[in-house]
């Protein structure tokens, strides 16, 4: 690499990580005019696009990364993340799919990095199934999503709320009270635990999660309001 292209390289590489994108977009695209042989390059060029709401462009710069380089994971991420934007959500279940493969499926194996964009992957696709009424699908994309990282709530949330519309109540609350113990702080999750509990005709549990998100946020509008609607039930 002769020194002007190293000089290009380094300093548009230091843009990007700072997210000064214009500035490294001018400078890694006089490296791709120079050479075409850097897919970390391509996927800079891609990540940038995307954010400039340039999809066509960053599609071609994350295929351009992964023909010099197949195996590279972050570029394929990316590119699924392109095509599920786009509706093309099998395009991008077989490119994270195969990613996930290539890195390993086992836990110690898996880089955290790698899977939480494909657990936030999963949870897109199970958000549009569940958009447009096929629970069943959403379920099986949120259980991947879960199964991937289940110490992220708001999955854990999204998969009790589509087993709690398909009247799998007990499974959804068997959901929101994991959440409930690992994250104890956490106020949606038990106003929803609440919500599923009242569902199942269980008043003075719901009522109980109801109360606990109140100690934890006093004043909470829905909490009050649920506690109110279910005491003039009573009183009626």
């Amino acid at each position: 690499m002769d020194e002007q292209l190293r000089q290009l390289l380094s300093l548009g590489k230091g843009f990007f990580e700072k997210r000064q994108y214009a500035e490294a977009e001018s400078f890694l695209s006089q490296v791709v005019e120079r050479s075409q042989s850097f897919a970390d390059v391509y996927n800079m060029l891609g990540v940038i696009y995307h954010d400039q709401g340039q999809p066509a462009r960053a599609q071609r710069a994350f295929e351009a990364a992964l023909r010099i380089n197949p195996a590279y994971t972050e570029a394929a991420l990316n590119l699924a993340v392109v095509y599920n934007d786009a509706g093309k959500y099998q395009e991008a279940r077989q490119l994270y799919e195969t990613a996930l493969k290539r890195v390993g499926t086992s836990d110690g194996a898996l880089d955290p990095y790698v899977k939480g964009k494909i657990a936030n992957m999963y949870a897109d696709i199970g958000d549009v199934f569940a958009a447009s009424a096929h629970l069943e699908e959403a379920v099986g994309e949120y259980r991947r999503a879960v199964d991937l990282c289940p110490h992220f709530v708001d999955l854990r949330m999204k998969l009790a709320s589509a087993l709690r519309d398909l009247g799998r109540r007990d499974e959804a609350i068997a959901e929101l009270e994991g959440c409930v113990r690992e994250h104890p702080s956490h106020v949606p999750a038990r106003i929803a635990l609440g919500v599923c509990l009242y569902g199942a005709s269980r008043t003075a549990e719901a009522e109980q999660a109801w109360n606990e998100a109140l100690k934890l946020s006093p004043g909470h509008r829905i909490a009050e309001m649920y506690l109110s609607l279910v005491r003039s039930t009573r009183a009626a």
